[in-house]
């Protein structure tokens, strides 16, 4: 059967930037996807996406003409609905017959086979297979019909065909007007419609800079080149990508020596989406504007107006910045011009809430916090300002009752610290009031850390007030001082604890209010900074800091971090039942956790490590069926067979050298000096019978089993490395 290679595009207004990478992708696979499933293409067939601001198409290899016939067996009823006791079809039978366009004429041909416990008749058949009109008009229905189209328009046809067209009055729900459509198969056009438009093989290149408009295209094959060459716009969305990354990095080395484009992919993808045919250039403004802090100018040039701002070695900002055009002329000068001219004002924005908000001290803004409401069951920004600073003074507390060593970075003086933190935290929300932040919500903390080091405030309090949203995402960095952490850890459990106790849990993918964002961070901070800190110590000393405003969700909140951290060590690469060993035991301090797991992973990679594992999970379903719990206590006066003794005795030297390494905190060592045990279990399961008779023996023999399942089971819970 002959085949050619497809083209598909559909050629629209400029579509939503932001969404454009995802509906290129989408339209490229659900429509191949459909043409494979319709058996018009092969599963091999190679894929490629186009997207631009005014078209998605894709180009689909050995598509063929028409999908091959398909052997088909339609079952029709039971044999005991179907044929009366002579054989004969019954009426029921004749009657599912004429509804298909048969008769019983063919009944003879009808096959009994079984079904379940009886049988039934089935019909075969020979399906057609589809044409490639048919089966490219079913997906590209299909493909448009999943488009992940964040909103959608109602427009108005202009023109159409038939006796009941009305112009005007026929409306289409789309993302965004379509005026064109090209279907080609080979050199061939493929007759499909959408959106009240017929297929053809025109469509458009760049609105000022096309050699040719309409572009015509001739084949399937010549689709990009033809745009690029007679349309000037390059249609792959990944070779646009490329182009700009490409033209930036050449302009910045243009530019100066050791300058850098600043990186942000979804900038990147977003300048991608706006321009059919990248130009970079080079713009400059005032040096006067780097006086203001390079976040606000950076955000403004980059969320306003789609610029690259070029930064030096250092990563400090540069009065140059970089344009990615999407028009090409002889002479760029009245371009860069128009875009210098377009970011002065944005810069002198950003300067002047700058000079502004230097004019109130941010102790001055505090009692403008009771003014902003929080959440309509906990109060205002105010309300909330003063529950971190409860819950800081509760975390440094924990820290001072920490048995392990805790050296802080204030002359040593846990008083300090809490001083510090109280500040910092009674300030970190009032820069929500400010004017910079009120423009540019994304530098809330950052913005309290610049005012709160001009006001010259105490040594760590800035960089407090800065970092108490750290992490803020994924990968991000951790608050960078003690007094930092400690509020960080304050604002994330106040918000953690203040919404599950009202029930405002996530569930699902909806998660409003980022609370599984927020239990990562507190997770990344206690176990990357290894504080001495007991979770659930540490969210029972904050709860008080709500009164009577919650319920105390202590339970279903340790829950909630279990099942996170649980998440995040599977995804750093912990198999599931490594991290299943660590977390059964609930250990309080997460600090901890990296050390386990290193412990269990080395423990497993021991030749004994399986035999061990199973035999504890043995010794835990034997206790778990004992009638009473049974006390870690042997007499070894009634230790009767060689085996029990011989296991006693191992576990008498074994026990002590594990342990007095578990209190040190080397948990390899712990749980290695466990395999010398690995004989003397296997003895004792081979030739002593736990329950015996003699009720004083069992117990004795429970006992000694209880005391091997403590001994192994400090670090991890060995029996969950069980196969």
């Amino acid at each position: 059967m002959s085949t050619a290679n497809l083209l598909v595009e559909l050629f629209v207004e400029e579509l939503p930037p932001k969404a454009l990478k995802k509906l290129g992708e989408s339209f490229a696979n659900v429509l191949a996807d459909s043409l494979k499933t319709q058996g018009l293409a092969p599963a091999a067939a190679v894929v490629t996406p186009f997207a631009s601001p005014r078209r998605l198409a894709v180009h689909v290899t050995d598509v063929a003409a028409k999908a091959e016939d398909q052997a088909v067996q339609q079952k029709l009823m039971p044999v005991s609905v179907a044929l009366d006791a002579q054989g004969n079809a019954t009426p029921a039978l004749v009657k599912k017959l004429a509804s298909m366009g048969l008769d019983a004429t063919v009944v003879p041909q009808l096959k009994r086979l079984p079904d379940g416990k009886a049988e039934a008749l089935f019909l075969d058949s020979i399906k057609a297979g589809a044409t490639l009109s048919e089966g490219l008009q079913k997906a590209l229905d299909e493909a448009l019909s999943k488009l992940p189209i964040p909103k959608v328009m109602t427009y108005q046809l202009e023109q159409g065909e038939g006796a009941d067209f009305q112009p005007g009055w026929t409306s289409v729900n789309f993302v965004r007007p379509a005026h064109g459509l090209v279907a080609l198969h080979g050199l061939q056009e493929v007759p499909v419609a959408t959106l009240g438009l017929k297929s053809g093989r025109s469509t458009q290149g760049h609105r000022f800079e096309a050699r040719v408009n309409p572009v015509i295209i001739t084949t399937a094959d010549t689709y990009a080149d033809q745009l690029r060459h007679e349309g000037a716009v390059i249609a792959s969305f990944a070779e646009r990508r490329a182009e700009i990354v490409r033209q930036l990095a050449e302009a910045a080395q243009k530019a100066g020596t050791g300058l850098k484009p600043i990186e942000d992919e979804a900038l990147l993808d977003e300048v991608t989406a706006l321009v059919e045919r990248p130009n970079v250039l080079i713009g400059r403004f005032e040096e006067a504007f780097l006086e203001v802090p390079q976040e606000c100018l950076i955000l403004t040039m980059k969320a306003n107006q789609k610029y690259f701002p070029l930064l030096d070695a250092s990563d400090k900002l540069t009065n140059q910045f970089l344009i990615v055009s999407n028009i090409s002329p002889e002479d760029p000068s009245a371009v860069i011009g128009g875009n210098e001219r377009v970011v002065r004002p944005r810069l002198a924005d950003a300067k002047f809430f700058f000079d502004q908000d230097r004019k109130k001290t941010l102790e001055s803004r505090v009692a403008g916090l009771a003014k902003v409401v929080y959440h309509g069951k906990l109060g205002t920004q105010g309300e909330r300002a003063e529950r971190v600073r409860a819950i800081a003074h509760a975390v440094v507390n924990q820290l001072s009752l920490g048995t392990v060593p805790y050296t802080v970075d204030v002359r040593d003086h846990f008083a300090v610290l809490d001083s510090k933190a109280q500040q910092a935290a009674r300030l970190a929300k009032t820069d929500l009031l400010t004017d910079m932040v009120g423009e540019f919500p994304e530098l809330q903390g950052i913005m309290g850390g610049y005012y709160a080091r001009h006001e010259g405030l105490r040594d760590g309090v800035a960089i407090a007030i800065e970092d108490h949203y750290k992490p803020r995402f994924a990968g991000d960095s951790l608050p960078r001082n003690h007094t930092g952490e400690v509020v960080a850890l304050a604002d994330k459990l106040e918000t953690l604890i203040g919404l599950f106790g009202i029930g405002q849990l996530p569930t699902g993918d909806k998660d409003p209010f980022a609370l599984r964002r927020h239990a990562l961070g507190v997770i990344r901070i206690l176990v990357e900074k290894n504080l001495p800190l007991s979770l659930p110590a540490l969210i029972g000393a904050a709860v008080p800091a709500f009164g009577e405003l919650i319920t105390n969700p202590s339970e279903p909140l340790l829950a909630f971090f279990s099942d996170r951290l649980a998440v995040s060590l599977r995804e750093q690469g912990y198999s599931a039942q490594e991290v299943d060993a660590v977390l059964a035991l609930q250990p309080e301090r997460l600090g901890e956790v990296p050390r386990r797991l290193a412990a269990v992973r080395a423990f497993a990679a021991l030749p004994e490590a399986a035999a061990l594992a199973a035999a504890n999970k043995r010794v835990g379903n034997i206790l778990k069926k004992a009638d009473a719990a049974v006390e870690a206590k042997v007499d070894a006066a009634l230790l009767k067979e060689a085996a029990e003794a011989a296991l006693y005795a191992s576990l008498q030297e074994v026990a002590p050298k594990a342990q007095a390494a578990f209190e040190q905190g080397d948990y390899t060592a712990s749980l290695q000096a466990l395999a010398a045990l690995r004989g003397p279990v296997d003895a004792f399961f081979d030739s002593v019978m736990v329950n015996a008779d003699d009720a004083a023996l069992k117990a004795n023999r429970l006992g000694l089993l209880a005391s091997l399942h403590q001994a192994m089971n400090q670090v991890a819970d060995l029996s969950r490395l069980a196969a």
